[in-house]
């Protein structure tokens, strides 16, 4: 979810008869052009309530600083930005009792535009905010990198990066990453009944580099 999702250019058409996704989900993300937007999530505790809220439902600052390793109250202080600027609300219908206050995610899909026509304090934001995202995977990979011996053989044999080279056409990459959006939508299942028996979290992080250096005649 969230940040981690970044399909800029969208899909592929949708039937006339078929609505279009909600805005702010993962089949239409929010797209993000204020700074200061993407500064506030880009803050590494922000981001990890964020996803915590998307990914496991309504869930109170107390049980947010169980899983991001803060206080209750600072929890609520990140919590109440992160409501400030669209990503969060309140959600009182799922509270147990009058005394809880219940937070729930109100996007969890977002992208930060890319190109020449984006404003350089939008691209400086958008950098910090990818920064965040890439060590928060770093740390991921670290972590189960020190335990792998501890994973079962076949989930060993089955997680791990793939490396690969490739050579296409800006066309055909954008066809490439409208083919993977919709594949990852087969495996995604946020609502948990939609999860097979044996079903685990798995990040992905597919990336397109560039292994060629800009050519000044195709950039003007």
């Amino acid at each position: 979810m969230g940040e981690t999702y970044h399909p800029e250019r969208g899909g592929p058409a949708l039937p006339a008869q078929v609505s279009p996704p909600a805005p702010g989900t993962v089949g239409n993300p929010v797209q993000i052009t204020d700074p200061r937007t993407l500064r506030a999530l880009a803050h590494p505790a922000r981001m990890e309530i964020w996803q915590f809220l998307g990914l496991e439902g309504p869930a109170t600052a107390t049980e947010c600083a169980d899983v991001v390793g803060l206080s209750p109250s600072a929890c609520s202080y990140h919590l109440r930005t992160l409501a400030q600027y669209g990503f969060v609300e309140e959600d009182l219908d799922s509270a147990a009792d009058g005394r809880q206050r219940p937070w729930r995610a109100r996007i969890v899909a977002s992208s930060v535009p890319e190109g020449p026509g984006v404003t350089p304090a939008t691209q400086v934001a958008g950098r910090w905010l990818d920064e965040t995202v890439r060590a928060q995977s770093e740390e991921l990979r670290d972590k189960y990198l020190e335990r792998q011996p501890e994973y079962p053989a076949q989930w060993q044999e089955a997680l791990g990066r793939l490396h690969d080279v490739l050579h296409a056409t800006p066309e055909e990459l954008i066809a490439l990453r409208t083919r993977l959006i919709g594949l990852f939508g087969e495996y995604r299942r946020l609502p948990r009944g939609d999860r097979p028996p044996g079903a685990r979290r798995v990040q992905v992080l597919v990336e397109l580099i560039p292994w060629f250096e800009p050519d000044p005649a195709e950039h003007g």
